[in-house]
């Protein structure tokens, strides 16, 4: 069972399509598997409540974030990119740099599909680190897990390695 803590919390920004589900779920088993538990905006469906405003909530009760920006092209529909995770990373990060005790604490793993193309829309996050999945729920597992093995994550908790092993998740995504 995970420990329900600010310490042991992330908040997963990522798209919630149909394509995108396998590395969704990926994503959330590997931070299950190693004792963090994941919280999204998907997780109460209130709507009496302002989306944006339930995730600034979850991010303030969230000590770590994953912010998956690899879904910004144009839309069929509207001829326009959705730019809500790189919103949401926004949010989090101000969280960290303006907020005040824990808020101070916060860590974040950034995720594209492809090296270096967040520089293409996004280029005043080229100072950081981005992570890259290639569109594989293996790849995403290895980054997450990795990142909490780093030393930023590092007192995150025992859990750092997978019960099951990665390889048997390809069989079930």
């Amino acid at each position: 069972m995970v420990k329900d803590s600010y310490d042991t919390r992330v908040f997963v920004n990522c798209p919630f399509d149909a394509q995108y589900k396998p590395l969704f779920e990926a994503i959330v088993f590997a931070f299950l598997a190693c004792g963090i538990r994941p919280r999204c905006a998907l997780e109460i469906d209130d709507a009496s409540e302002v989306r944006i405003d339930k995730v600034f909530k979850i991010i303030a009760e969230c000590k770590y974030g994953v912010h998956d920006i690899s879904r910004t092209e144009v839309t069929s529909a509207s001829g326009l990119p959705r730019f809500n995770m790189p919103l949401e990373l926004g949010m989090f990060l101000a969280a960290k740099r303006f907020g005040v005790g824990r808020q101070k604490q916060k860590v974040c793993l950034i995720l594209d599909s492809v090296p270096y193309r967040y520089q293409q829309f996004i280029s005043d996050i080229a100072g950081q680190d981005i992570q890259v999945h290639n569109n594989s729920a293996q790849e995403a597992i290895s980054v997450v897990r990795n990142w909490l093995r780093s030393d930023s994550c590092s007192r995150v908790g025992p859990g750092l390695t997978f019960p099951l092993g990665a390889d048997m998740l390809s069989s079930r995504v």
